[in-house]
């Protein structure tokens, strides 16, 4: 899935090692959807896609993310994880490409765009 978004919240970043003794990274973000009626969504990058997708505050991005969900106790944790961000600039391109992008259209793929609800 994808959403494109402002970056409007860097959370501190978190680390540990696992019960196999193995050293894990993770770095949340809070994105503001650009849609009519903006949502909020908390997401993470896991391992080396910290350092491979470093993002700041104000950093408008597209991310793409799998949706996961767990069981722990009895009760059901929803995890929102990133795998892949590009940059976008003011004018609605990606740090990519030289497209320009209307309201309708992404310029990103040139496909209709999809707005959550």
């Amino acid at each position: 899935m994808e959403v494109i978004g402002k970056i409007i919240h860097v959370l501190p970043p978190q680390s540990g090692t696992s019960q196999a003794g193995n050293q894990w990274k993770k770095q949340e973000y809070v994105l503001e959807t650009e849609d009519a009626y903006p949502k909020k969504i908390c997401f993470d990058f896991f391992g080396d896609r910290v350092d491979q997708f470093p993002l700041k505050l104000g950093d408008r991005i597209r991310l793409s993310f799998d949706i996961e969900s767990r069981e722990y106790n009895g009760r059901w944790y929803t995890n929102i994880r990133g795998w892949k961000s590009g940059r976008r600039t003011t004018n609605g391109t990606t740090g990519r490409t030289g497209s320009s992008s209307s309201s309708s259209t992404d310029s990103y793929t040139g496909f209709p765009r999809i707005r959550f609800l």
